[in-house]
């Protein structure tokens, strides 16, 4: 993993990474990765697989003290991309989870912005 693909980053350590899906299902959808190259999230190690639930937690935070929402989904489903990712996902009913539903429309400007806001927020935690 060594940054070759742009995103809008929200948050960073040394192990992992977490930045918005370009088609999000609701404003705020955040994809947690390992930067460990690892296809399956449940070959992570038991301490990489913890460290990345307690990563995924403070970025939830963050986001929904950012985005107006009930509560921050959390889902993997690993067959979109062959590399281990959390999908955190601010919803306020249970069809915001739904990946079969149209994606919001995004625009980077705005993805840019709301991925500063909510970096702001984790980084003063």
């Amino acid at each position: 993993m060594a940054g070759e693909i742009p995103c809008h980053k929200v948050a960073e350590n040394d192990d992992f990474l977490a930045f918005l899906d370009i088609n999000p299902l609701t404003k705020g959808h955040t994809l947690v990765i390992p930067k460990q190259e690892t296809d399956y999230i449940f070959d992570l190690e038991d301490d990489a697989l913890g460290a990345m639930m307690v990563f995924a937690k403070k970025v939830a935070h963050a986001i929904q003290t950012k985005v107006e929402c009930k509560r921050i989904g959390i889902t993997v489903i690993g067959l979109e991309v062959p590399h281990a990712h959390i999908h955190l996902v601010p919803i306020n009913t249970m069809m915001d989870m739904n990946f079969s539903s149209p994606k919001e429309t995004t625009n980077h400007s705005a993805l840019s912005a709301l991925a500063e806001s909510i970096h702001g927020e984790f980084r003063d935690k």
